[in-house]
Protein backbone atom coordinates (compact mmCIF):
# COMPACT_ATOMS: atom_id res chain seq x y z
CA UNK A 1 0.00 0.00 0.00
CA UNK A 2 1.54 3.48 -0.85
CA UNK A 3 1.55 6.19 1.44
CA UNK A 4 -1.02 8.61 -0.43
CA UNK A 5 -3.09 5.41 -1.35
CA UNK A 6 -6.86 5.93 0.24
CA UNK A 7 -8.34 4.27 3.25
CA UNK A 8 -11.38 2.18 2.63
CA UNK A 9 -10.77 0.80 5.87
CA UNK A 10 -12.21 3.94 7.89
CA UNK A 11 -16.14 2.80 8.11
CA UNK A 12 -18.76 4.52 6.49
CA UNK A 13 -20.21 5.97 9.37
CA UNK A 14 -17.22 7.55 10.49
CA UNK A 15 -16.62 10.85 9.88
CA UNK A 16 -14.09 10.23 6.56
CA UNK A 17 -13.58 14.21 6.01
CA UNK A 18 -12.79 14.83 9.22
CA UNK A 19 -10.56 11.89 10.45
CA UNK A 20 -9.97 9.69 7.07
CA UNK A 21 -8.59 12.96 5.70
CA UNK A 22 -5.65 13.28 7.98
CA UNK A 23 -4.12 10.36 6.28
CA UNK A 24 -3.66 12.14 2.75
CA UNK A 25 -3.79 16.03 3.47
CA UNK A 26 -0.98 17.69 2.90
CA UNK A 27 1.66 17.52 5.75
CA UNK A 28 2.70 20.82 6.92
CA UNK A 29 -0.55 22.90 6.42
CA UNK A 30 -2.21 20.17 8.19
CA UNK A 31 0.12 20.58 11.13
CA UNK A 32 -0.23 24.33 11.57
CA UNK A 33 -3.85 23.77 11.34
CA UNK A 34 -3.65 21.71 14.28
CA UNK A 35 -0.72 22.95 16.19
CA UNK A 36 -2.21 26.93 16.34
CA UNK A 37 -5.59 25.72 18.27
CA UNK A 38 -3.30 24.15 20.64
CA UNK A 39 -0.61 26.80 20.95
CA UNK A 40 -3.28 29.41 22.33
CA UNK A 41 -4.75 27.15 24.61
CA UNK A 42 -1.20 26.71 26.30
CA UNK A 43 -0.77 30.18 25.90
CA UNK A 44 -4.13 30.87 28.10
CA UNK A 45 -2.14 27.94 30.75
CA UNK A 46 0.75 29.86 30.59
CA UNK A 47 -1.56 33.38 31.32
CA UNK A 48 -3.02 31.44 33.73
CA UNK A 49 0.87 31.07 35.72
CA UNK A 50 1.43 34.42 35.67
CA UNK A 51 -2.03 35.75 36.82
CA UNK A 52 -1.76 33.57 39.97
CA UNK A 53 2.23 34.29 40.46
CA UNK A 54 0.72 38.03 40.22
CA UNK A 55 -2.31 37.27 42.80
CA UNK A 56 0.15 35.41 45.25
CA UNK A 57 2.50 37.85 44.94
CA UNK A 58 -0.02 40.56 46.50
CA UNK A 59 -0.25 38.08 49.47
CA UNK A 60 3.17 38.50 50.33
CA UNK A 61 6.93 37.25 50.13
CA UNK A 62 6.00 34.48 52.10
CA UNK A 63 3.31 33.02 49.57
CA UNK A 64 5.23 33.57 47.39
CA UNK A 65 8.21 31.76 48.21
CA UNK A 66 5.62 28.80 49.50
CA UNK A 67 3.99 28.42 45.84
CA UNK A 68 7.62 28.36 44.27
CA UNK A 69 7.32 24.93 46.49
CA UNK A 70 4.19 23.28 45.12
CA UNK A 71 4.97 24.31 41.80
CA UNK A 72 6.86 21.88 40.49
CA UNK A 73 4.30 18.91 41.78
CA UNK A 74 1.43 20.47 40.32
CA UNK A 75 3.87 21.29 36.84
CA UNK A 76 4.52 17.21 37.29
CA UNK A 77 0.40 16.47 37.55
CA UNK A 78 -0.28 18.68 34.61
CA UNK A 79 2.87 17.17 31.86
CA UNK A 80 2.22 13.76 33.15
CA UNK A 81 -1.68 13.92 32.69
CA UNK A 82 -1.45 16.16 29.73
CA UNK A 83 1.62 15.26 27.68
CA UNK A 84 2.75 12.05 28.72
CA UNK A 85 -0.51 9.57 29.85
CA UNK A 86 -2.61 11.96 27.51
CA UNK A 87 -0.10 11.04 24.74
CA UNK A 88 -0.76 7.67 25.34
CA UNK A 89 -4.18 8.24 25.19
CA UNK A 90 -4.28 10.18 21.63
CA UNK A 91 -1.83 7.35 20.07
CA UNK A 92 -3.88 4.72 21.16
CA UNK A 93 -7.64 5.58 19.86
CA UNK A 94 -5.60 7.64 16.68
CA UNK A 95 -3.83 4.36 15.49
CA UNK A 96 -7.43 2.33 16.26
CA UNK A 97 -9.33 4.79 14.08
CA UNK A 98 -6.37 4.32 11.44
CA UNK A 99 -7.24 0.65 11.55
CA UNK A 100 -10.70 1.14 11.25
CA UNK A 101 -11.62 -0.06 14.26
CA UNK A 102 -14.35 2.85 15.57
CA UNK A 103 -15.57 0.93 18.25
CA UNK A 104 -12.11 -0.37 19.39
CA UNK A 105 -11.34 3.59 20.06
CA UNK A 106 -14.81 4.23 21.91
CA UNK A 107 -13.73 1.40 24.09
CA UNK A 108 -10.14 2.40 24.54
CA UNK A 109 -11.85 6.26 25.25
CA UNK A 110 -13.48 4.89 28.27
CA UNK A 111 -10.50 2.90 29.53
CA UNK A 112 -9.21 5.75 29.22
CA UNK A 113 -11.42 7.90 31.49
CA UNK A 114 -10.57 5.01 34.49
CA UNK A 115 -7.00 5.97 34.31
CA UNK A 116 -7.62 9.49 34.26
CA UNK A 117 -9.44 8.98 36.89
CA UNK A 118 -6.92 6.76 38.78
CA UNK A 119 -4.06 9.16 38.28
CA UNK A 120 -6.13 12.11 39.52
CA UNK A 121 -6.64 9.62 42.84
CA UNK A 122 -2.99 8.27 43.01
CA UNK A 123 -1.74 12.10 43.28
CA UNK A 124 -4.71 13.37 45.38
CA UNK A 125 -3.86 10.35 47.74
CA UNK A 126 0.12 11.05 47.75
CA UNK A 127 -0.16 14.82 48.16
CA UNK A 128 -2.29 15.02 50.83
CA UNK A 129 -0.12 12.36 52.79
CA UNK A 130 3.07 13.06 51.84
CA UNK A 131 3.21 16.87 50.51
CA UNK A 132 4.09 18.40 54.05
CA UNK A 133 7.20 16.37 53.64
CA UNK A 134 8.01 16.71 50.29
CA UNK A 135 8.08 21.10 50.71
CA UNK A 136 9.97 20.01 54.02
CA UNK A 137 12.73 18.36 52.18
CA UNK A 138 12.69 21.16 49.89
CA UNK A 139 13.37 23.49 52.67
CA UNK A 140 9.86 24.95 53.68
CA UNK A 141 9.78 25.96 56.65
CA UNK A 142 7.06 27.73 59.88
CA UNK A 143 4.62 30.23 57.63
CA UNK A 144 5.87 29.46 53.85
CA UNK A 145 5.29 25.53 54.99
CA UNK A 146 2.16 25.93 56.26
CA UNK A 147 1.11 28.52 53.11
CA UNK A 148 2.44 25.03 51.10
CA UNK A 149 0.37 23.08 52.55
CA UNK A 150 -3.05 25.34 52.42
CA UNK A 151 -2.51 25.69 48.64
CA UNK A 152 -1.17 22.10 47.79
CA UNK A 153 -4.39 20.42 49.92
CA UNK A 154 -7.29 22.15 48.13
CA UNK A 155 -5.10 22.30 44.71
CA UNK A 156 -4.80 18.32 44.67
CA UNK A 157 -8.39 17.42 46.46
CA UNK A 158 -9.53 18.33 43.02
CA UNK A 159 -6.64 16.37 41.38
CA UNK A 160 -9.11 14.06 39.64
CA UNK A 161 -11.34 17.22 37.64
CA UNK A 162 -7.29 17.68 36.20
CA UNK A 163 -6.79 14.34 34.94
CA UNK A 164 -9.86 14.04 33.54
CA UNK A 165 -10.00 17.13 31.70
CA UNK A 166 -6.85 16.49 30.24
CA UNK A 167 -7.56 12.89 29.98
CA UNK A 168 -11.12 13.52 27.60
CA UNK A 169 -8.96 16.23 25.84
CA UNK A 170 -6.69 13.84 24.53
CA UNK A 171 -9.46 11.42 23.52
CA UNK A 172 -10.99 14.17 21.30
CA UNK A 173 -7.43 15.23 20.07
CA UNK A 174 -7.30 11.75 19.23
CA UNK A 175 -9.47 12.03 16.71
CA UNK A 176 -7.92 15.22 14.94
CA UNK A 177 -9.71 17.23 16.37
CA UNK A 178 -7.63 19.84 18.42
CA UNK A 179 -10.39 22.69 18.15
CA UNK A 180 -12.98 22.22 21.00
CA UNK A 181 -10.42 20.53 23.44
CA UNK A 182 -8.28 24.39 23.38
CA UNK A 183 -11.44 26.04 23.28
CA UNK A 184 -12.61 25.00 26.30
CA UNK A 185 -9.10 25.06 28.11
CA UNK A 186 -8.77 28.72 27.05
CA UNK A 187 -12.83 29.16 29.10
CA UNK A 188 -11.33 26.79 31.44
CA UNK A 189 -8.09 29.31 31.84
CA UNK A 190 -9.98 32.75 31.74
CA UNK A 191 -12.88 31.26 34.76
CA UNK A 192 -9.39 30.05 36.74
CA UNK A 193 -8.10 33.83 36.54
CA UNK A 194 -11.08 35.02 37.53
CA UNK A 195 -12.20 33.09 40.40
CA UNK A 196 -8.30 32.68 41.47
CA UNK A 197 -8.54 36.70 41.85
CA UNK A 198 -11.98 36.76 43.41
CA UNK A 199 -11.40 34.08 45.79
CA UNK A 200 -7.81 34.17 46.43
CA UNK A 201 -7.97 38.51 47.19
CA UNK A 202 -11.23 38.81 48.21
CA UNK A 203 -12.46 40.67 44.88
CA UNK A 204 -16.28 42.07 45.08
CA UNK A 205 -16.52 41.79 47.96
CA UNK A 206 -16.43 37.82 48.49
CA UNK A 207 -14.32 36.47 51.97
CA UNK A 208 -10.65 36.95 51.30
CA UNK A 209 -9.37 33.07 51.18
CA UNK A 210 -5.73 33.53 50.54
CA UNK A 211 -3.82 30.63 49.07
CA UNK A 212 -6.20 28.33 49.44
CA UNK A 213 -8.56 30.61 47.61
CA UNK A 214 -6.34 30.76 44.17
CA UNK A 215 -6.08 26.97 44.01
CA UNK A 216 -10.12 26.49 44.69
CA UNK A 217 -10.20 28.73 41.80
CA UNK A 218 -8.48 26.14 39.56
CA UNK A 219 -10.15 23.36 41.20
CA UNK A 220 -13.79 24.77 39.89
CA UNK A 221 -12.73 25.74 36.40
CA UNK A 222 -11.21 22.27 36.27
CA UNK A 223 -14.12 20.54 37.52
CA UNK A 224 -16.46 22.59 35.19
CA UNK A 225 -14.12 21.91 32.01
CA UNK A 226 -14.17 17.81 33.21
CA UNK A 227 -18.26 17.98 33.37
CA UNK A 228 -18.38 19.40 29.92
CA UNK A 229 -16.37 16.93 28.36
CA UNK A 230 -18.05 14.25 29.95
CA UNK A 231 -21.41 15.81 28.14
CA UNK A 232 -19.85 16.52 25.22
CA UNK A 233 -18.52 12.88 24.46
CA UNK A 234 -21.87 11.39 25.94
CA UNK A 235 -24.07 13.65 23.86
CA UNK A 236 -22.58 11.88 20.52
CA UNK A 237 -21.93 15.50 19.31
CA UNK A 238 -17.73 14.36 19.16
CA UNK A 239 -16.45 12.52 16.61
CA UNK A 240 -16.62 9.29 18.61
CA UNK A 241 -19.55 9.44 20.37
CA UNK A 242 -19.05 7.17 24.11
CA UNK A 243 -22.17 4.33 25.01
CA UNK A 244 -20.97 4.07 28.33
CA UNK A 245 -23.65 1.18 28.82
CA UNK A 246 -22.22 -1.03 26.55
CA UNK A 247 -18.74 -0.61 28.48
CA UNK A 248 -16.78 -3.92 29.75
CA UNK A 249 -13.66 -4.22 31.05
CA UNK A 250 -10.81 -5.15 28.83
CA UNK A 251 -7.23 -5.53 29.87
CA UNK A 252 -6.03 -5.27 26.11
CA UNK A 253 -7.27 -2.05 25.82
CA UNK A 254 -5.43 -0.73 29.07
CA UNK A 255 -2.14 -1.85 28.14
CA UNK A 256 -2.65 -0.52 24.92
CA UNK A 257 -2.85 3.08 26.63
CA UNK A 258 -0.17 1.98 29.34
CA UNK A 259 2.21 0.65 27.27
CA UNK A 260 2.72 4.43 25.79
CA UNK A 261 1.32 6.58 28.30
CA UNK A 262 3.25 4.61 31.48
CA UNK A 263 6.70 4.76 30.05
CA UNK A 264 5.98 8.15 28.89
CA UNK A 265 5.21 9.46 32.18
CA UNK A 266 9.11 8.72 33.30
CA UNK A 267 9.78 11.74 30.97
CA UNK A 268 8.14 14.46 32.73
CA UNK A 269 9.11 13.11 36.27
CA UNK A 270 12.80 13.39 34.91
CA UNK A 271 12.22 16.60 33.82
CA UNK A 272 11.15 17.73 36.89
CA UNK A 273 13.68 16.68 38.63
CA UNK A 274 16.12 18.53 36.73
CA UNK A 275 14.75 21.62 37.17
CA UNK A 276 15.10 20.43 40.83
CA UNK A 277 18.71 18.88 40.82
CA UNK A 278 19.84 22.03 39.02
CA UNK A 279 18.06 24.85 40.72
CA UNK A 280 19.97 23.03 43.92
CA UNK A 281 23.04 23.51 42.79
CA UNK A 282 22.59 26.50 40.89
CA UNK A 283 21.48 27.94 44.81
CA UNK A 284 25.36 27.35 45.72
CA UNK A 285 27.15 29.87 43.43
CA UNK A 286 24.77 32.99 44.97
CA UNK A 287 21.55 34.66 44.60
CA UNK A 288 22.45 36.59 41.15
CA UNK A 289 23.33 33.80 39.86
CA UNK A 290 20.15 31.59 40.34
CA UNK A 291 17.70 34.87 39.70
CA UNK A 292 20.15 34.93 35.99
CA UNK A 293 18.97 31.18 35.60
CA UNK A 294 15.54 31.92 36.57
CA UNK A 295 14.85 34.76 34.04
CA UNK A 296 16.50 32.49 31.00
CA UNK A 297 14.30 29.11 32.30
CA UNK A 298 11.27 31.64 32.30
CA UNK A 299 11.61 31.92 28.31
CA UNK A 300 11.94 28.05 28.25
CA UNK A 301 8.79 28.13 29.72
CA UNK A 302 7.08 30.33 27.51
CA UNK A 303 8.57 28.38 24.67
CA UNK A 304 6.90 24.88 25.65
CA UNK A 305 3.49 25.94 24.02
CA UNK A 306 5.51 26.25 20.64
CA UNK A 307 7.41 22.73 20.83
CA UNK A 308 3.73 21.42 22.85
CA UNK A 309 1.59 22.24 19.98
CA UNK A 310 3.85 21.17 17.65
CA UNK A 311 4.35 17.90 18.84
CA UNK A 312 0.46 17.32 20.24
CA UNK A 313 -0.35 17.95 17.20
CA UNK A 314 1.80 15.02 15.33
CA UNK A 315 0.05 12.61 17.16
CA UNK A 316 -3.09 12.23 15.39
CA UNK A 317 -1.75 12.53 12.24
CA UNK A 318 1.66 9.77 13.32
CA UNK A 319 -1.12 7.28 14.44
CA UNK A 320 -3.92 7.37 12.34
CA UNK A 321 -0.79 6.91 9.67
CA UNK A 322 0.44 3.97 11.57
CA UNK A 323 -3.21 2.45 12.11
CA UNK A 324 -3.55 2.25 8.33
CA UNK A 325 0.01 0.78 7.54
CA UNK A 326 1.28 4.08 6.15
CA UNK A 327 4.56 4.49 7.96
CA UNK A 328 6.37 6.47 5.50
CA UNK A 329 3.86 8.81 6.36
CA UNK A 330 3.90 8.54 9.71
CA UNK A 331 7.38 9.23 10.01
CA UNK A 332 7.50 12.12 7.50
CA UNK A 333 4.66 13.73 9.68
CA UNK A 334 7.34 13.41 12.66
CA UNK A 335 10.16 14.95 10.81
CA UNK A 336 8.11 17.68 9.56
CA UNK A 337 7.01 18.46 13.00
CA UNK A 338 10.41 18.27 14.13
CA UNK A 339 11.43 20.93 12.06
CA UNK A 340 9.25 23.45 12.27
CA UNK A 341 9.49 22.96 16.15
CA UNK A 342 13.20 23.18 15.80
CA UNK A 343 13.17 26.11 13.56
CA UNK A 344 10.63 28.28 15.10
CA UNK A 345 12.08 27.58 18.85
CA UNK A 346 15.57 27.73 17.27
CA UNK A 347 14.99 31.31 15.41
CA UNK A 348 14.09 32.70 19.04
CA UNK A 349 17.21 31.02 20.74
CA UNK A 350 19.17 32.19 18.38
CA UNK A 351 17.81 36.27 18.65
CA UNK A 352 18.24 36.30 22.71
CA UNK A 353 21.71 34.56 22.43
CA UNK A 354 22.71 37.34 19.77
CA UNK A 355 20.79 40.44 21.72
CA UNK A 356 20.15 38.78 25.38
CA UNK A 357 18.82 42.43 26.95
CA UNK A 358 15.58 41.63 24.43
CA UNK A 359 14.32 39.86 27.19
CA UNK A 360 16.29 40.29 30.21
CA UNK A 361 15.86 43.92 29.97
CA UNK A 362 12.12 43.61 30.92
CA UNK A 363 13.34 41.51 34.46
CA UNK A 364 16.04 43.73 36.17
CA UNK A 365 18.57 45.90 35.80
CA UNK A 366 20.93 44.63 38.56
CA UNK A 367 24.45 44.44 36.54
CA UNK A 368 25.32 40.93 38.85
CA UNK A 369 21.76 39.31 37.66
CA UNK A 370 22.18 40.65 34.45
CA UNK A 371 25.10 39.22 33.83
CA UNK A 372 24.41 35.92 34.23
CA UNK A 373 21.42 35.89 32.30
CA UNK A 374 22.86 37.15 29.73
CA UNK A 375 25.76 34.31 30.18
CA UNK A 376 23.12 31.69 30.15
CA UNK A 377 21.56 32.81 26.85
CA UNK A 378 24.71 32.69 25.60
CA UNK A 379 25.13 29.25 26.12
CA UNK A 380 21.69 27.71 25.93
CA UNK A 381 20.13 30.04 23.32
CA UNK A 382 21.85 28.42 20.00
CA UNK A 383 20.99 24.85 21.40
CA UNK A 384 16.95 25.79 22.03
CA UNK A 385 16.14 24.30 18.28
CA UNK A 386 17.65 20.86 19.53
CA UNK A 387 15.09 20.99 22.06
CA UNK A 388 12.24 21.97 20.27
CA UNK A 389 13.08 18.73 18.13
CA UNK A 390 13.22 16.71 21.27
CA UNK A 391 10.23 17.33 22.81
CA UNK A 392 8.40 17.52 19.19
CA UNK A 393 9.81 13.96 18.30
CA UNK A 394 8.36 12.60 21.81
CA UNK A 395 4.84 13.57 20.87
CA UNK A 396 5.26 12.18 17.60
CA UNK A 397 7.07 8.78 19.32
CA UNK A 398 3.34 8.12 21.80
CA UNK A 399 1.57 8.35 18.22
CA UNK A 400 3.80 5.64 16.98
CA UNK A 401 3.95 3.77 20.22
CA UNK A 402 7.50 3.82 20.28
CA UNK A 403 8.26 6.02 23.14
CA UNK A 404 11.56 4.32 24.41
CA UNK A 405 14.21 6.01 23.19
CA UNK A 406 12.96 9.91 23.67
CA UNK A 407 13.03 8.87 27.11
CA UNK A 408 15.85 7.47 27.57
CA UNK A 409 17.14 10.60 25.99
CA UNK A 410 15.29 12.31 28.69
CA UNK A 411 17.55 10.05 31.19
CA UNK A 412 20.45 10.75 29.66
CA UNK A 413 19.71 14.89 30.00
CA UNK A 414 19.41 14.23 33.65
CA UNK A 415 22.37 12.71 33.92
CA UNK A 416 24.22 15.19 32.52
CA UNK A 417 23.30 17.87 34.52
CA UNK A 418 23.19 16.02 37.67
CA UNK A 419 26.46 14.02 38.10
CA UNK A 420 27.94 17.47 35.67
CA UNK A 421 26.60 19.48 38.05
CA UNK A 422 27.64 18.36 41.07
CA UNK A 423 31.02 17.89 39.55
CA UNK A 424 31.52 21.39 38.70
CA UNK A 425 29.73 22.78 41.87
CA UNK A 426 32.67 20.96 43.61
CA UNK A 427 35.55 21.67 41.68
CA UNK A 428 34.37 25.25 42.36
CA UNK A 429 33.93 25.89 38.53
CA UNK A 430 32.34 29.09 37.52
CA UNK A 431 28.78 30.01 37.07
CA UNK A 432 29.36 29.96 32.74
CA UNK A 433 29.92 26.26 32.92
CA UNK A 434 27.01 25.61 34.55
CA UNK A 435 25.39 27.08 31.82
CA UNK A 436 27.58 25.26 29.13
CA UNK A 437 26.65 22.13 30.49
CA UNK A 438 22.58 23.01 30.32
CA UNK A 439 23.07 24.04 26.48
CA UNK A 440 25.07 20.46 26.17
CA UNK A 441 22.40 18.30 28.12
CA UNK A 442 19.90 19.76 26.03
CA UNK A 443 21.64 19.36 22.62
CA UNK A 444 22.52 15.85 23.62
CA UNK A 445 18.74 15.66 24.42
CA UNK A 446 17.33 16.40 20.73
CA UNK A 447 20.34 14.98 19.09
CA UNK A 448 19.26 11.57 21.09
CA UNK A 449 15.79 11.73 20.26
CA UNK A 450 15.94 12.15 16.76
CA UNK A 451 18.93 9.19 16.44
CA UNK A 452 16.35 6.76 18.28
CA UNK A 453 13.72 8.12 15.93
CA UNK A 454 15.74 7.67 13.22
CA UNK A 455 16.87 4.09 14.18
CA UNK A 456 13.76 2.98 15.65
CA UNK A 457 11.62 0.31 13.87
CA UNK A 458 8.00 2.01 13.38
CA UNK A 459 4.98 -0.76 12.49
CA UNK A 460 5.17 -4.59 13.59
Amino acid sequence: MTIDAPVDAVPPHAPASSIASLLTAPILPTLLRLAIPNMIAMVGSTLVAIAETSYIGRLGTVPLAAIALVFPFAMLTQMMSAGAMGGGVSSAISRALGGGNRDRAATLALHAAIIGLCGGLFFTVVMLVFGHSFFMLLGGRERVLEEASAYSQMLFSGAVAIWLVNTLASVIRGTGDMRLPSMVLIGSSVLQIVLGGTLGLGLFGVTQFGMPGVAAGQLIAFTCAAIFFLWYLWSGRSRLPLDFRAFHFERAMFLDILKVGAVACLSPLQTVLTILIFTKILATFGTEVLAGYGIGSRLEFLLIPITFAFGIASVPMVGLAMGAGHLKRARRVAWTAAAASGITVGLIGLVVALDPALWVSLFTKDPGVTAAAYSYFHWAGPVFAFFGIGVSLYFSSQGAARVGGPVLASTARLLIVAIGGVGLMMAQAPAWTLFALVGGAMAVFGLSTAASVAFARWGK
